[in-house]
């Protein structure tokens, strides 16, 4: 079982930054793909980006591509997603999850952290 845990999330202006962190501990973090999610108000729980387990491969939402970038550390046991020109649609709570293989759909995911808001206002 792996444990996840988020932070790095607050409230910014539209077009400002925030960069987002997920740490792990429990067995075989390393062998695992790893994924951001987001979860608005009254919405469905959406892919955001994706992480092979070796780090090489990458997967974006299309309404984040060009904007956010996906990371990992292996010998930190942590996950980055970095998010620039943030909208207030982006406005969501944000989780990191992780999956024996790289999936877009949250039925990949095995387990989850408990996340952390993210706010897009002026």
């Amino acid at each position: 079982q792996v444990q996840l845990e988020e932070s790095g999330g607050g409230l910014v202006q539209p077009g400002g930054s925030l960069r987002l962190s997920c740490a792990a501990s429990g067995r075989a973090f390393s062998s695992y793909a790893m994924g951001w999610f987001r979860q608005a108000p009254g919405k469905e729980r959406e892919f955001v980006a994706a992480v092979s387990w070796t780090g090489r491969n990458t997967y974006y939402a299309d309404s984040v591509k060009g904007r956010f970038t996906i990371s990992r550390d292996k010998a930190k046991n942590t996950m980055v997603l970095q998010m620039n020109s943030l909208k207030p649609e982006d406005t969501a709570v944000y989780y990191c999850a992780t999956a024996p293989i790289i999936a877009t759909v949250p039925g990949g995911y095995n387990s989850w952290g408990q996340g952390t808001q993210v706010t897009v206002s002026s």
